[in-house]
């Protein structure tokens, strides 16, 4: 891709209307996301800095599939009451995801330094996933956790593993944000 190329699209691509769910930037992931942009090498297209959420249990993206979602720490009160809030049918999952980063570079040697500087930096889920159009690199932690939590209004576990899963995933996302701030760091 030419100078001329890469620097326009990474201008269309950041002036464009934040289309994510949340519709604007995670606060743990900006300072990184901003200090990428500012590099005449790169420019990010997705990010996120982890979060838990509670989804219908469907195949395809749609209306209505994320019930709640959250990019802070939660509690078993507001989990249950984000839970029994929900009037549908539908079987609900509950996930914890880490932080992505989607990054586009000018070309293949700047790829290969920033998925370097990730991998250092504890991004262990990564890799070049792009070299058509643009040469993208994924940054991605590995700490998930997914399972089947409410139906018809009826809690599938007991309030024992629901704290559980409150602390181990509170715990992940701290990992998370100390990887986002480990890789700020290593970003000159």
């Amino acid at each position: 891709m030419s100078e001329y190329n890469f620097l326009q699209r990474k201008n269309d691509v950041l002036g464009k209307k934040d289309k994510s769910y949340a519709e604007m930037w995670d606060e743990r992931i900006r300072s990184l996301c901003e200090k990428i942009n500012k590099s005449p090498n790169y420019y990010t297209t997705s990010s996120c800095s982890g979060r838990i959420l509670l989804m219908v249990d469907q195949e395809k993206k749609g209306a209505g599939l994320f019930i709640w979602v959250s990019h802070d720490k939660i509690n078993l009160k507001e989990l249950k009451e984000a839970l029994l809030s929900f009037k549908g049918k539908e079987l609900l999952k509950f996930k914890c995801e880490p932080p992505i980063l989607h990054i586009v570079c000018k070309n293949l040697s700047f790829a290969e330094e920033i998925l370097e500087k990730g991998q250092k930096s504890g991004w262990k889920n990564s890799g070049i996933i792009n070299l058509k159009r643009n040469v993208v690199v994924e940054l991605h932690g590995t700490e998930k956790l997914e399972f089947p939590i409410f139906r018809e209004g009826k809690f599938l576990v007991d309030d024992e593993f629901l704290e559980l899963v409150a602390r181990k995933s509170n715990k992940k996302l701290e990992k998370g944000w100390k990887r986002i701030g480990s890789l700020n760091a290593a970003i000159s």
